[in-house]
């Protein structure tokens, strides 16, 4: 069984940066298949991105460009680097690996 932690998520300007992490334990075969998803309110959860093996990371066409996902193998915790920030990319941010879902951190883009 997964469990995934993510923090880092706050309040930020408009053109700013913000790191998500997610920390993951349990049964990890590797990071392949790990993404983030967010969720605007009244609105549907979406894809943001995935990393699909250790050369490809997959991004939606809203966030790329402007977000990165990285990993740090030894202490299995995946980030979401975001930068140019926009009020639109305000959302809770879930963590997603096999079946198993993060609590979620929000981020709000605002001025």
């Amino acid at each position: 069984q997964v469990q995934l932690v993510e923090s880092g998520g706050g309040l930020v300007q408009p053109g700013g940066s913000l790191r998500l992490s997610c920390a993951a334990s349990g049964i990890i075969f590797s990071f392949n298949g790990m993404a983030w998803f967010r969720q605007a309110p009244g609105k549907a959860r979406e894809w943001v991105a995935q990393i699909v093996s250790s050369t490809t990371t997959n991004y939606a066409d809203s966030v790329k460009g402007r977000f990165t996902m990285s990993r740090e193998n030894a202490k299995y915790t995946v980030y979401l680097h975001m930068s140019s920030l926009k009020p639109e990319d305000t959302a809770v941010y879930y963590c997603y690996y096999r079946d198993a879902w993060g609590q979620g951190t929000q981020v709000t883009v605002s001025s």
